[in-house]
């Protein structure tokens, strides 16, 4: 098991959710080196797809910086040591949002 303990920055995840994004934090840390970063958002993400649906994002690192849209209580902004963890869902646009969208055609020379 992970020997840092884990520091919530941001959150507005339920506790049960949230308990599973550290647990499962500190599994792909067991399962994978701290260097490998990708790997460690690719298992988190994965688990997390099977666990509440589709649509998770993963951003594993040490310095990264973030502006994010996404649905309400499905955020999280953890460290553990100096690795930085945010896990989200994707925000998903209403039909309504989708017909204010502006269509772009090319320009035609």
């Amino acid at each position: 098991m992970m020997e840092k303990k884990a520091v919530v920055g941001e959150t507005d995840m339920l506790q049960a959710m949230q308990q599973d994004a550290l647990r499962l934090a500190g599994k792909a840390l067991d399962q994978y080196d701290v260097t490998e970063s990708t790997e460690i958002a690719r298992f988190i993400k994965k688990e997390f797809d099977q666990l509440y649906g589709q649509g998770w994002q993963c951003i594993v690192g040490r310095d990264f910086g973030c502006f994010v849209t996404h649905q309400c209580g499905c955020f999280i902004y953890f460290t553990i040591g100096t690795l930085s963890i945010l896990l989200f869902r994707g925000a998903v646009a209403s039909e309504e949002e989708m017909g204010r969208r502006i269509v772009m055609e090319p320009v035609q020379p």
